[in-house]
């Protein structure tokens, strides 16, 4: 087996963007093997200090010199970061300086402008979103679906649930869920409920060998979890999608980020902060 690289994410707020940026380019690295470490809140040029030490002593024990991926905003802090043995990549020292030159303004250099509470009112509809996506998941709540940006419909275990809060948390969209259940797929209509929102649905559909693979690990030998179910209720699903022009993606190979983003394309959705 491989030595697994150390990777440092290193911010001075909470580390998001570091982590974010940092892993897409890693992701590009197949044959590599990486030992990920998030570092948030190096605010000061004492943590600085001692941050360098540890990263030092890693690579030091490690015999590999450690990645550092850095979104520091204050100049003294950056400075601080002076790794001996390890590749740092600045994101700020990167971009700041050659989008200051072609903007021809200086950068604020604000901490928290990316992830912070910056905009109250942009903060309080993220939230007010998640709880709409909380209040009516899986069915529960049927009532206000009239305020639903997108109602997502799916067999049980497809991807509903997260990928509705990862478009509230991201996107600010109120996105309500609706689980179909065996006598829904029995009727040859949509779910009655439903009916008055089928502009708003979005359906969600999987393979059905990963869906008896899911349910297996919550209700081991169920008629539930049983492939000739499985593949039952995903066939009906989808031919309900196509009877009544739901547009529907697969959730099998996408993570929730492509789900969410194919969602908002196809849907003609836009971004609410």
């Amino acid at each position: 087996m491989p030595h697994r690289r150390s990777v440092f994410f290193v911010s001075d707020r909470t580390g998001i963007t570091a982590e974010s940026l940092g892993n897409t380019l890693l992701t590009q690295f197949d044959a590599q093997e990486f030992k990920r470490e998030t570092v948030p809140f190096i605010d000061t040029v004492e943590k600085a200090q001692e941050l360098t030490r540890q990263i030092d002593e890693v690579g030091a024990t490690d015999h590999l010199k450690p990645l550092v991926f850095t979104s520091i905003i204050k100049a003294d802090v950056r400075a601080a970061l002076q790794i001996s043995h390890a590749l740092v990549i600045d994101f700020f020292e990167t971009f700041i300086g050659e989008l200051e030159r072609e903007l021809g303004e200086k950068a604020t250099l604000q901490l928290g402008k990316a992830h912070g509470m910056s905009n109250e009112e942009e903060y309080d509809h993220r939230i007010e979103a998640v709880n709409f996506s909380l209040n009516h998941d899986d069915g529960v709540k049927l009532k206000d679906l009239a305020e639903a940006d997108v109602i997502l419909v799916g067999v049980s275990r497809s991807g509903k649930t997260p990928t509705c809060l990862y478009l509230a948390l991201q996107y600010g969209i109120k996105a309500a869920n609706y689980p179909l259940t065996p006598e829904d797929l029995d009727s040859p209509t949509l779910p009655k409920m439903l009916l008055p929102y089928r502009s708003k649905m979005f359906g969600l559909t999987i393979d059905p060998a990963r869906l008896h693979h899911i349910r297996s690990e919550r209700r081991p030998d169920s008629r539930y979890a049983s492939m000739d179910n499985c593949r039952r209720e995903v066939n009906e699903a989808e031919s309900m999608f196509r009877h009544h022009s739901v547009p529907f993606i697969s959730t099998t190979h996408k993570s929730i980020e492509e789900i969410a983003s194919t969602i908002m394309h196809k849907a003609h959705l836009t971004r609410r902060f």
